[in-house]
């Protein structure tokens, strides 16, 4: 490539004898001899080389190499020290030495220059195998990645990556070959136990985690190098780097730069065989989850079965005119009936469970008048509260709210509720079921329902486990309160596939409130 030079002299005879030297070498020349005029030349564009003289060194600020001509016998010219590439000569220079001088800096620049880029080529390559192995979660992917990438990037003839038996990783063997050279022999590296010894040391090692195996242990190869991976104070695994025929040194960046990737395929390693464990360990609860709701389906089926033969002979004993029963035996049956609609209701619980709750697919949702809905589930289980001796009160409306819903599963919700109040609330007690329509901030309308009962009420820190499958307050089991802890969890699931929600006010010993919001818009309760 050409070169040019400014030469920077006060002295008019050396500058020209400089000159005219660098002009013999082959150098473009430009002169200047005082530092404005210097400044001005470096600002209009940077040459190869500035040979100045040491007074004039001020102005030659610039990334561009300086060749310094000194006064040996001055000791101010001696100490200077410019910045960035520079050397010394003594003046006046002789021209041979002055040219050999200006190209050594010169070259000097343009190796570094080269060594600086093919830094940056070999970061460049790496960065992207470490994208590629944190782009997956497959150990396989990962370990072929790593392989490869050090292959093409070192141009080495033979790349294996080997993972040790370790709770942490999946056994796993990468190998890499140059194309056109087959496989090393399976005895060419060390076996596992030498292997994880040599990946032991080095991964405990101080000053670097990378190191040349022993020649005598590599077979046929001219250069061989061992990088392990691991994490906390063990190794997991190892890389081996070998060339067959060409020595090499590796530098200290060229070492950092895999113990990086290394460490990044360490990592994504543990990652991946974490994330494998936990899908089986997911698949394996979908399948016990999915044998248990076919259990459960089956158990139901086969309870609902002989269920409905019960209650259809308990009615036509009831209602038989033919042969009617004692007021004892009548009083009994009712007995019978109660425990059998219990029962039934439990199976129902235990269905909704079995589906995961609700399916979509099941609901029928038409407009349905709320407060009718109140009022026939108030007359429906105001036996049950006479029984209990609880009254239940059904606020009046002004108006009654038309929501879309599905009715049964509306009427499950409201009974759920109001049963759940008379079983809590001891004799003499009060349940007031009241309703109200409102709008929101936001312009939506909804209907409130809130069932309030004046019973024994939940303490602060389980009222967050009401709607939790199975969950039961300790006061109802201290008490001996029957129940299955299914009611609310289907209650709250109900409502939300209605776009809803549900809330729990209580205080212990006094009573609890349950309220429930349902959307009065027709395309929000669809959408939902």
């Amino acid at each position: 490539m050409p070169r040019s030079a400014v030469v920077a002299d006060p002295d008019a005879g050396r500058l020209a004898l400089n000159a005219a030297a660098l002009r013999d070498a082959g150098f473009t020349v430009h002169t200047i001899s005082d530092t404005a005029g210097l400044a001005g030349l470096l600002n209009a564009g940077e040459p190869s080389v500035i040979v100045v003289d040491a007074p004039l060194l001020p102005a030659a600020e610039s990334d561009v190499p300086v060749l310094v001509m000194v006064d040996l016998d001055n000791p101010a010219e001696t100490k200077v020290r410019p910045p960035g590439i520079h050397d010394c000569i003594a003046k006046p220079p002789a021209p041979r030495e002055l040219v050999h001088r200006a190209t050594a800096l010169i070259d000097l620049v343009s190796r570094r220059n080269a060594s600086r880029q093919e830094a940056e080529a070999l970061r460049e390559q790496l960065r992207q195998v470490s994208a590629a192995v944190r782009a997956t979660n497959d150990p396989e992917e990962i370990a072929k990645q790593v392989v490869a990438g050090f292959g093409r990037t070192f141009k080495a003839d033979h790349v294996r990556l080997t993972t040790f038996e370790d709770n942490r990783v999946p056994l796993i063997t990468a190998t890499w070959n140059r194309p056109g050279l087959g496989p090393l022999p399976a005895n060419a590296l060390p076996g596992e136990e030498e292997a994880r010894r040599t990946a032991d040391r080095l991964w405990a090692g101080a000053d670097a985690a990378a190191g040349d195996a022993p020649a005598s242990n590599i077979a046929n190869t001219a250069s061989t190098l061992a990088v392990p991976m691991g994490e906390g104070s063990s190794s997991l695994g190892i890389i081996w780097i070998t060339s067959i025929d060409r020595p090499r040194k590796w530098s200290r960046a060229e070492l950092g730069l895999i113990q990086h990737v290394a460490g990044n395929a360490a990592h994504g390693l543990i990652q991946s065989h974490l994330i494998s464990s936990q899908q089986q360990v997911v698949k394996q609860l979908q399948q016990l989850d999915k044998a248990k709701t076919d259990f459960l389906a089956t158990v139901n089926h086969e309870l609902r079965t002989p269920l409905t033969s019960i209650m259809a002979y308990l009615d036509m004993i009831q209602e038989s005119t033919e042969q009617p029963v004692s007021s004892e035996v009548h009083q009994m049956l009712d007995i019978v009936v109660r425990n059998t609609e219990r029962l039934r209701s439990l199976i129902e619980d235990m269905l909704s469970v079995s589906r995961n709750g609700l399916d979509d697919s099941l609901m029928h949702l038409t407009p349905v008048r709320l407060g009718q809905t109140l009022d026939l589930v108030a007359a429906a289980l105001r036996p049950l509260a006479k029984l209990q001796n609880v009254t239940i009160a059904v606020d009046p409306v002004p108006e009654d709210p038309e929501i879309l819903a599905d009715e049964v599963q509306l009427q499950q919700v409201f009974t759920n509720l109001v049963s759940n109040a008379i079983k809590f609330t001891p004799s003499g007690g009060r349940i007031e079921v009241g309703s109200e329509s409102h709008a929101a901030a936001d312009g939506t309308r909804w209907a409130t329902v809130s069932v309030a009962d004046t019973g024994i009420g939940i303490s602060s820190d389980e009222i967050d486990h009401v709607f939790t499958r199975f969950y039961r307050a300790s006061n109802a089991m201290s008490g001996a309160i029957p129940g299955t802890g299914l009611g609310l969890a289907i209650t709250k699931d109900i409502v939300a596939r209605h776009g809803g929600h549900i809330d729990v006010a209580s205080t212990l010993g006094a009573g609890t409130t349950v309220t429930v919001s349902l959307p009065l818009n027709a395309d929000r309760s669809r959408s939902n």
